[in-house]
């Protein structure tokens, strides 16, 4: 099964997101608690040396340079080179007789770290990372001895180099370890895999694959779809498949495909969301006055259809429904759909019940422009010309071109304006916390819309 919705990471997006997680482990690096190192050894013709360091303060751990590659279907690498760190501490020996002790200083220079994350997704469909190798080199290690006694310094100081390098290599790695499972797995989780959007509908972002390594971007594969939260059944149609173009000057990139706007106006029909009422009042605020129903300020019965007799000085209702969810194209040329709406006019009886008078059903051509703020996906539909209009019944009286006149103009002011202010909310796009978009591109591609951004990540 394809996904509806792709989101790809691009080598400029790894470098952002890699530049804040090595400021993040270099953080944690520099606050390595060191265990306290003792021991003896022997000196030709003199005996038994036992020392002691203790005290060990990591003063200072520096990731200068690094950086993050793509490793197709495996996953990432970090790669860690030149990195330092300054150590304090206090030592103490004991030599036969011979006491003494201080304090030390020890350079860790031409650190090499390097590390294989490894990405996949967890029951619930969201993103987990771990770390599948780390290895460190260190390739120097400097002490600086205080005290009387210089010559018995220099016996032990191999000892102590050697063991202070096994201790920080494992150390480093540990920590490594720890904060991939930890800081970086628990940021993963925060994105949403499935978001609200309001009383009836919902989306779900789950990932329907592990994330997905090729040489220059990283791409995640979600589900992509809305659904009722009253009801939730199967999509009776399929994704299509999505072909990104080869242009990678954003950060990332999110693919919606129609399929992914299909399901909502899916989820949307099947929670009842799409029937609208058109009442007096509303058409008096949409400047109803244009209207040939309209007389004397009231919304009464259209004259030509001569239920005027029937029902005299009696309101009309119209119901505004969608028989069937509305289905929308995408290509090169932007989206279009023809949704079809029937209108259901009633009578206002004294009694408030409705007496049926008469059923329309259109088809309109609709178009939409689509943008994005603040996270969200947002739109606007634009109405076009009538494609087909039927009526049960049509009374002789009742012309077709009067029907489209008065159709246009309550999808314009009252029906479409509705209809944009929902939309102008938007619907939240698969973000993880503190992430902000700007930049944005907006293309329109055969089966699916390419939204582009760069990205802005704010700390706690």
């Amino acid at each position: 099964t394809n996904p509806g919705f792709v989101v790809r990471i691009t080598q400029a997006g790894l470098d952002y997101a890699h530049q804040h997680g090595i400021a993040v482990l270099q953080k944690e690096l520099a606050q390595l608690k060191l265990p306290d190192i003792s021991g003896d050894f022997r000196v030709r013709h003199l005996g038994k040396v036992h020392y002691e360091i203790s005290s060990l303060n990591l003063r200072d751990f520096h990731l200068p340079y690094s950086r993050i590659s793509l490793v197709p279907n495996v996953g990432l690498q970090v790669a860690i080179s030149n990195a330092f760190a300054e150590v304090d501490g206090n030592w103490r020996v004991k030599f036969h007789f011979i006491r003494d002790h201080g304090s030390f200083n020890l350079e860790v220079k031409n650190v090499y770290i390097k590390i294989d994350l490894k990405l996949g997704s967890d029951t619930s469909g969201k993103p987990t990372v771990s770390t599948s190798a780390c290895s460190t080199r260190i390739s120097s290690v400097h002490v600086h001895f205080s005290g009387k006694f210089g010559w018995l310094y220099n016996l032990f100081y191999s000892a102590v180099e050697s063991r202070f390098r096994k201790i920080l290599e494992g150390k480093v790695c540990d920590s490594v370890v720890s904060s991939v499972s930890g800081d970086l797995q628990r940021y993963l989780q925060t994105l949403p895999v499935t978001a609200k959007i309001d009383a009836k509908a919902g989306i779900d972002y789950s990932l329907v694959a592990p994330p997905v390594a090729t040489a220059q971007t990283l791409d995640v594969d979600l589900k992509g779809e809305f659904f009722s939260l009253a009801h939730r059944g199967a999509v009776p149609f399929h994704p299509p498949v999505l072909a990104f173009p080869p242009d990678h000057d954003r950060m990332v990139y999110f693919g919606a495909s129609s399929y992914f706007f299909n399901t909502a106006g899916f989820a949307y029909h099947a929670a009842g969301a799409l029937v609208f009422e058109i009442t007096d009042s509303m058409v008096r605020r949409a400047g109803g006055s244009v209207l040939p129903w309209m007389c004397h300020g009231s919304f009464p019965l259209p004259a030509p259809l001569q239920l005027d007799k029937m029902y005299p000085n009696m309101l009309m209702k119209l119901r505004l429904s969608a028989p069937s969810a509305p289905f929308l194209s995408i290509a090169p040329d932007g989206i279009s759909l023809q949704p079809t709406v029937d209108i259901q006019a009633y009578a206002i009886l004294p009694s408030s019940s409705l007496a049926p008078l008469f059923l329309l059903s259109l088809v309109s051509n609709v178009s939409a422009t689509v943008d994005v703020k603040s996270g969200h996906i947002v739109g606007n539909l634009m109405s076009g010309h009538l494609v087909k209009l039927f009526s049960f019944p049509l009374p002789p009286q009742l012309q077709v071109r009067m029907l489209q006149s008065i159709m246009n103009i309550y999808a314009s002011s009252i029906l479409l304006p509705r209809v944009n202010e929902r939309l102008a909310e938007g619907f939240p796009l698969p973000l993880p916390d503190r992430i902000q978009l700007s930049n944005i591109l907006v293309q329109f591609h055969q089966n699916f819309l390419l939204l582009g951004a760069d990205v802005h990540y704010t700390p706690r």
